[in-house]
């Protein structure tokens, strides 16, 4: 990082035009620092630039709305549906039940509920719209409510059902979960239409500020748009490049954020190294409103596997190992036969009548195609399938090489003409992959990862090699992000990203997007 990040002594950096080309213009200016940091309450915050305050108070507020209702809501289902609920509070069964039960059911439980919720951070705008982190938060909430109002209702003496009181907070649980999803569902169609996003500027060299550009870009629902590139080193080497969004250099950062309408400054790679000049820039955005965050030279790494470790005052980044063991993977094993023991019997039926339409429409092959695929740590195994090609589809590639659409491994065609009628529908379904879940109860697949490779093509090299760390799957994150639309590097990176990140909970979120990728049919040809 240079002294760049400071806001210069000389002439101002000029901009680059809103359209067109974008060049960085300026020059090596010494800079000085504008402040060392300003007061504040611990309460009253500076007021942020840009739009972000607005729809993440709203959203919060929102939340928090929903949240309670979604506990009140619970508690008037666990009263109505159990008639111990109240009975307990009542001295004379003939009697009516006193008002202050539904006073704490109805308002202190929830409000208490809203309050552990604040406490665990689920209304922070940093986690907003991320479903994994707004999930934990409201797990972690869920367990100290249920410690609260245990002990509350020990120590109190009080004589309630116990049935009734964990119903209302399992079902309490569910809601809250089920409320969520359904906000960020409305928060995600939102940024899809550039709203409810923060605005984000940038700040490194140029390779990286491109870098952390394209990542933070490729989903739309992480809601951060990038409004410009702030380089702090290789001005001459930039112009005439172009950039998806203006570049600026030799600007007081502040100002220029508030000109942009911005919200967040991005610190890029290298230029987050010298902490004196990170140091003096959050001093400097101190009483802003504006956001710093440090994005390293760890692109597709989650973080669970990143942990902060500060030593004498020296924040250390520790990367875990991936974790391809223990009782995690152990469980996922477990899941996975159960599952394609359990689909196989209760798919039955369908399967019949998928094998008798094939042979319908094309009876002079088989039912079932098996094609020898590489497995785990490349093991060799012949991946199931309904067939979905006419017998001579293997004869009849060569004639069609140079109409290949996918760049890389695979061969695709949007329009093969060597898929038979049903085969295009059983296609654009996925059902042709359902025979896949002998291959899983045979231990040879999962339900979740790396789709299995062609064994003819021979070793695989490089970083595709890593994909075989894992059992290949039915589905996986290529299958929910895009399918065969997706370019080969995507698919492939997505993949390492699975294998470096995997959990049970990617699994569980992903069987979940498998669902709606296959009613939507995306991406299947």
């Amino acid at each position: 990082m240079t002294t760049s990040l400071q806001r210069p002594a000389g002439k101002e950096g000029r901009t680059a035009g809103a359209t067109g080309d974008r060049q960085a213009v300026g020059d090596d200016t010494e800079t000085v620092p504008v402040t060392n940091g300003v007061p504040r309450s611990a309460f009253f915050r500076g007021n942020r630039t840009g739009t972000s305050a607005t729809w993440a108070w709203w959203y919060s507020a929102a939340l928090v709305f929903g949240d309670f209702a979604a506990i009140a809501l619970a508690s008037f289902a666990t009263i109505s549906w159990i008639p111990q609920a109240a009975s307990g509070f009542v001295v004379d069964p003939e009697a009516p039940t006193p008002a202050w039960f539904y006073i704490v059911a109805y308002l202190f439980l929830p409000l208490g509920w809203v309050l552990v919720l604040w406490g665990h951070g689920a209304y922070d705008r940093r986690y907003l719209g991320v479903g994994s982190d707004e999930s934990k938060r409201v797990l972690r909430a869920f367990w100290t409510a249920v410690a609260v109002v245990s002990f509350t209702v020990m120590s109190t003496k009080t004589d309630a059902s116990r049935m009734s009181v964990g119903v209302v907070l399992l079902l309490g649980l569910i809601l809250l979960l089920i409320a969520r999803v359904l906000a960020r569902r409305v928060l995600y169609s939102l940024r899809a239409r550039g709203r409810c996003v923060q605005r984000v500027l940038l700040v490194g060299a140029l390779p990286e500020a491109l870098e952390v550009h394209t990542v933070i870009s490729r989903n739309v629902e992480a809601g951060m748009a990038p409004v410009g590139l702030y380089l702090t080193e290789g001005y001459g080497a930039a112009r005439g490049v172009e950039t998806p969004v203006p570049v600026y250099a030799n600007r007081d950062l502040v100002e220029l954020v508030r000109e942009l309408g911005a919200d967040t400054i991005a610190v890029c790679g290298a230029a987050g190294a010298d902490s004196a000049d990170l140091r003096r820039l959050a001093w400097q955005l101190e009483g802003t409103g504006i956001d710093l965050v440090v994005a390293p030279q760890l692109t597709d790494i989650a973080g669970p596997r990143v942990h902060i470790r500060p030593v004498e005052g020296l924040p250390l980044l520790h990367v875990e190992e991936p974790t391809l063991s223990g009782i995690g993977w152990v469980a996922k094993n477990l899941m996975d036969r159960v599952a394609a023991a359990l689909g196989l019997i209760i798919l039955s039926p369908v399967l019949l009548a998928i094998g008798i339409a094939i042979k319908i429409n094309d009876p002079k092959g088989p039912v079932i195609f098996r094609q020898r695929r590489l497995g785990l740590q490349s093991r060799n195994f012949k991946v199931w399938k309904f067939r979905t090609m006419y017998v001579d589809a293997e004869a009849r590639l060569a004639t069609l090489v140079d109409q290949n659409e996918s760049d890389g491994l695979l061969f695709k065609i949007k329009d093969d003409p060597r898929v038979t009628p049903i085969g295009r529908w059983l296609r654009k379904t996925s059902m042709d992959e359902l025979p896949q879940l002998v291959n899983i109860l045979k231990g040879e697949m999962s339900l979740v990862g790396p789709r299995p490779l062609p064994a003819e093509d021979g070793d695989f090299l490089g970083d595709v090699r890593r994909r075989m760390l894992v059992r290949p799957g039915l589905t996986g994150l290529w299958q929910v992000s895009g399918r065969s639309d997706m370019s080969w590097d995507d698919a492939v990176r997505l993949d390492l990203y699975y294998v470096d990140n995997w959990s049970l909970l990617l699994d569980l979120r992903t069987l979940w997007r498998t669902v709606g990728v296959v009613v939507a049919r995306r991406g299947a040809y």
